[in-house]
C-alpha cells in the first residue's frame, strides 16, 4: 500500500506557526508537502492570479513558498510540484477563526474549496487564537479527529471546515455544526490621516455573532472543536420551482 500524500497550504504565509503545527500532526500519517503563500493572503477568498506569472521558492525538502494566493498554491502544487494528486488537502491552521459568513471571504477555506474542485478530500482548519496552537490536549484531540476523518469516505464535493475554540474557554470535545451568522456593526471606519485626507478601514470592530445551539460560533464559544461540512454546489434548489413559473418571462 502506497504512503498517503498530503498537501498543506494556508493564507497566513509559509512562516506561520499554524502551518508548522499542522505539518507535525500529519507527518505520522503520511508524506507532507507544503505549498503556501510567501506573504499573508488573508481574506483573499478564492482569488486566482492570472495577470502575471507565479514564482516559487523551495525553502526545505517538500516545502515551497509561492508568490500568489492560497488557491494558486493548491493549483500549482497539484499540477506541477507533486508527483500526483494528493490524497487530501489541508488548509491551515489559520491564526483566527473562520466561522459562519466569514467562510466566503476566507483564503483558508478557499484552499480547501480548490482541493474539492480537484476531486480531493479537503479540510480547512482554524484556531480561535494562536495560544490554542500551544495546547497539547487540543492538538491531541485534533490529531485523533483528523485520523478518524481520513479513514472515512465522504462526497467529493464536500469539504470540512474545522475550528478550534479560543484558548480562553475550556476544551470540551468535538461538535458537528452548521454555519452561524455574523453582523458587523459599523464595519467601515472613517478617519483622517495626518495630511488631512479621509481614509476608510473595513472590519474595524468585532462582529456580533448569532446562531442556534448547533452553529459553529456557539460550539466554539462553549469550548468545542466545530466540524462543519460545506458544499460546493451553491444552487438553491427550492427556488428553482419558484422561478420556473417565470421562466418564459425571463
Amino acid at each position: 500500500m502506497s504512503e498517503n500524500l498530503f498537501l498543506i497550504t494556508n493564507d497566513d504565509g509559509f512562516r506561520a506557526e499554524g502551518l508548522e503545527v499542522l505539518s507535525e500532526l500529519l507527518k505520522p500519517l503520511g508524506r507532507v508537502v507544503i505549498a503556501a503563500p510567501d506573504i499573508e493572503q488573508s481574506a483573499c477568498s478564492h482569488a486566482i492570479t492570472l495577470a502575471r506569472p507565479l514564482r516559487t521558492n523551495q525553502f526545505a525538502p517538500d516545502c515551497w513558498s509561492v508568490d500568489g494566493t492560497t488557491t494558486d498554491c493548491v493549483l500549482l502544487a497539484s499540477q506541477k510540484l507533486l508527483p500526483h494528486l494528493p490524497d487530501a488537502v489541508f488548509s491551515g491552521i489559520n491564526h483566527g477563526s473562520n466561522l459562519g459568513d466569514d467562510v466566503t471571504y476566507s483564503g483558508t477555506v478557499a484552499g480547501a474549496f480548490e482541493g474539492c474542485l480537484l476531486g480531493v478530500r479537503s479540510l480547512a482548519l482554524s484556531a480561535g487564537d494562536q495560544e490554542r496552537l500551544k495546547d497539547p490536549a487540543c492538538l491531541e484531540l485534533l490529531g485523533k479527529l483528523i485520523g478518524n476523518l481520513l479513514r472515512m469516505d465522504w462526497p467529493k464535493d464536500v469539504l470540512l471546515n474545522v475550528n478550534l475554540p479560543p484558548s480562553g474557554v475550556e476544551l470540551r470535545g468535538i461538535r458537528l455544526t452548521r454555519l452561524g451568522r455574523r453582523h458587523y456593526a459599523e464595519s467601515v471606519i472613517e478617519n483622517t490621516d495626518p495630511r488631512g485626507k479621509v481614509y476608510y478601514w473595513i472590519g474595524g470592530v468585532d462582529p456580533r455573532w448569532y446562531g442556534d445551539a448547533d452553529s459553529d460560533f456557539q460550539a466554539t464559544a462553549e469550548g468545542f472543536i466545530s466540524v462543519t461540512p460545506l458544499h460546493l454546489d451553491l444552487t438553491h434548489y427550492p427556488s428553482l420551482e419558484l422561478f420556473r413559473r417565470f421562466e418564459s418571462k425571463i
